[in-house]
């Protein structure tokens, strides 16, 4: 006679490359939150080759719009978006060249900000296509170097300068590619974004991340009406002229779902309104305990970008509740700027790390994050679960450090009397709302 096992199995959440599981206690209540599932594309290819030439939002075919231009300029989000540029960079490149635009006249641009710069090994996983990266030129953008970049002016509006990428102004045809995705301050991630700050320099990066954009209450994820940092992109891709953009959707199993191209603001709206609907979640109640991941790998490469999962689900955790995070951060802590912001913040308090950003007209580089991490600060208690940081790191996280995952959710449920629980084991993919 068969042996049932009745031992409660362990929910899996996202952690580095893999999934971390949790054996929650028998009296929890537990709550999952997912996103909508979105039906798979059945053949990739296909999508992709509508959306560049049968389906193209606001524009002609990618092959009309290449034709008699001289030169093109493609760019790329960095190592920290999953966008799976395997797809679609050697068809938009074959089609370009099809159409008249010299091979060498093609330039791949890694959208970076003031990340580092995606070299070696890192970037043929980034590119994701050895004919690419072989045959094409294959660019970093580099926020700091005055000298490669292009100075646009200001915006009418806020007074924002606007210095973008020579490789990319310069060019005959500008394409961004990228994932549509919750951004947890400009709304949206892709379109516009890959732009500013994607390759814009660091003045213009600095600007958008000061406490006036920041501490903004419409600078939210999911919001793009009156977000300020959406409108100071939207006149920034006006001042740049003619942009077209490919965007792509990704569900859980990171497979893609959806993908739109054409003329930039347009596109990337119809893949806002395709996504939009299954991320946001309506859960209808706040609680105590909410437990959640850094979206796994590449997302939670650093602390850095793990304080994005910390934000995104402050709208369901209680006032005074626990916010317990999981995040592998393989690659450590993070730039030295940031290191320096956690410095201050761990040295001066929250109220007073806010005071010292108010006044400033441009942020100190990385130092957003940090201020970002106040929000989730002020609301509850926050812990962090991670394999990656050592004790100098874990030191300045700001945050309440735990060893055991599954003790911590035991002891926060006893610690609010309540029994039930959150879970989000996709992360920032995910927004839940009350």
């Amino acid at each position: 006679m068969p042996t049932l096992d009745h031992k409660p199995q362990p929910l899996m959440i996202a952690y580095g490359r893999g999934h971390l599981p949790l054996l929650m206690p028998p009296e929890a209540e537990v709550t999952t939150i997912r996103k909508r599932a979105l039906p798979k594309l059945p053949d990739k290819a296909a999508a992709i080759y509508r959306a560049l030439e049968a389906e193209p939002i606001g524009s002609p075919p990618l092959s009309v719009l290449a034709e008699g231009r001289s030169s093109a300029c493609i760019l790329i989000c960095d190592i920290t978006r999953p966008v799976p540029n395997r797809l679609f960079l050697r068809p938009m490149i074959e089609t370009m060249v099809a159409a008249g635009i010299p091979l060498d006249r093609v330039t791949v641009l890694v959208a970076t900000g003031l990340h580092r710069p995606n070299l070696g090994e890192e970037l043929a996983e980034l590119v994701g296509d050895p004919w690419v990266l072989a045959e094409v030129r294959i660019e970093n953008h580099y926020a700091r170097d005055e000298a490669g970049l292009v100075d646009l002016g200001r915006t009418a509006t806020r007074g924002t300068p606007i210095k973008l990428n020579r490789h990319f102004v310069e060019a005959d045809l500008r394409i961004a590619t990228g994932l549509v995705e919750p951004h947890f301050m400009a709304g949206w991630s892709g379109g516009r974004k890959v732009i500013a700050p994607g390759v814009a320099g660091h003045e213009t990066i600095r600007t958008f991340h000061s406490a006036r954009f920041m501490e903004d209450p419409l600078a939210v994820q999911c919001n793009l009406i009156g977000n300020p940092l959406h409108e100071e992109q939207l006149e920034i891709v006006r001042t740049v002229g003619e942009c077209y953009a490919l965007n792509t959707v990704l569900d859980e199993d990171r497979d893609l779902v959806c993908v739109t191209f054409g003329e930039i603001i347009a596109s990337h709206a119809a893949a806002v309104d395709f996504v939009a609907s299954s991320t946001r979640v309506p859960v209808g109640r706040r609680f105590k305990t909410v437990v959640t991941s850094s979206a796994g790998y590449p997302l939670d490469k650093t602390y850095y970008q793990t304080i994005k999962g910390m934000v995104t689900p402050l709208d369901i955790l209680e006032p005074g509740g626990t916010l317990i995070m999981a995040s592998e951060c393989s690659e450590g802590f993070g730039s030295d700027e940031f290191r320096a912001a956690q410095q201050r913040l761990v040295d001066l308090g929250p109220e007073r790390f806010l005071a010292t950003l108010m006044a400033k007209t441009l942020a100190e580089v990385d130092e957003w994050q940090t201020e970002m991490q106040l929000k989730s600060l002020r609301l509850g208690r926050v812990e962090l679960y991670t394999t990656g940081l050592d004790e100098d790191d874990r030191a300045i996280t700001g945050v309440n450090i735990v060893t055991n995952i599954d003790r911590a959710i035991e002891e926060a449920m006893s610690r609010v009397g309540d029994p039930a629980i959150a879970v989000i084991p996709e992360g920032p993919y995910v927004i839940p709302y009350a």
